[in-house]
C-alpha cells in the first residue's frame, strides 16, 4: 500500500475482523466438545444445540450434493477481499470500516469451518413456543451485524 498512514488507520478493523474470527472459531471449539453429546436447555427460548450446515442460510442448498461447498467457499473468500478493499479504501469511515471488519472476520470464521470440516457448525439455537428459527453461530451474528450498520450507513445516506 502506498499511503502508510491509511494503512496504520486500517490496522485496529482488520484487528476487530480477526477479534470476530477468533471469537467464532473459540466457540465453535467449545461446542464442539461441550455438545457432542446432545443439546442443551438455557432458558425457555434458548438452546445450544450443535449442527453442521453444509448449505448457507437457512440451510440454503444444503441436500445439493456438495458442490455447494466450493461455491460458498470462492463467496467467502471474495466478500473478504471486498470487505478489505472498503477498509483499505477509507478507514476513517468508522462505521463503515467497522461493518466491514465484521462481515469480513464473520465471512473467514465460516469459510474456515468449510474447508476444515466440510460444513458449518452451528449451535445457538432460538426459538418461541413451537417455532425455532434456524441454528446460527458467533460468525453469522457478526455478518448480520456488519450487513445491519451497512443499512444504517445507506438510510443515514438518504436523509
Amino acid at each position: 500500500m502506498r499511503n502508510p498512514e491509511r494503512l496504520a488507520k486500517a490496522l485496529p478493523w482488520f484487528a476487530l475482523a480477526l477479534a470476530a474470527f477468533a471469537a467464532d472459531q473459540g466457540s465453535k471449539a467449545w461446542a464442539n466438545s461441550a455438545l457432542a453429546s446432545g443439546w442443551r436447555e438455557v432458558t425457555g427460548f434458548f438452546n445450544l444445540v450443535l449442527l453442521r450446515n453444509t448449505g448457507s442460510a437457512f440451510s440454503f442448498l444444503a441436500d445439493a450434493g456438495g458442490w455447494q461447498q466450493a461455491l460458498f467457499a470462492a463467496f467467502a473468500v471474495a466478500m473478504c477481499v471486498v470487505m478489505a478493499v472498503i477498509i483499505l479504501k477509507e478507514p476513517g469511515n468508522r462505521l463503515q470500516a467497522a461493518a466491514a471488519a465484521l462481515v469480513m472476520g464473520g465471512a473467514a470464521g465460516n469459510l474456515a469451518d468449510r474447508v476444515a470440516l466440510g460444513a458449518v457448525t452451528d449451535f445457538i439455537d432460538l426459538h418461541v413456543g413451537g417455532f425455532h428459527w434456524p441454528a446460527f453461530n458467533i460468525a453469522d451474528s457478526a455478518i448480520c451485524l456488519g450487513v445491519f450498520l451497512f443499512i444504517v450507513l445507506e438510510l443515514r445516506k438518504k436523509d
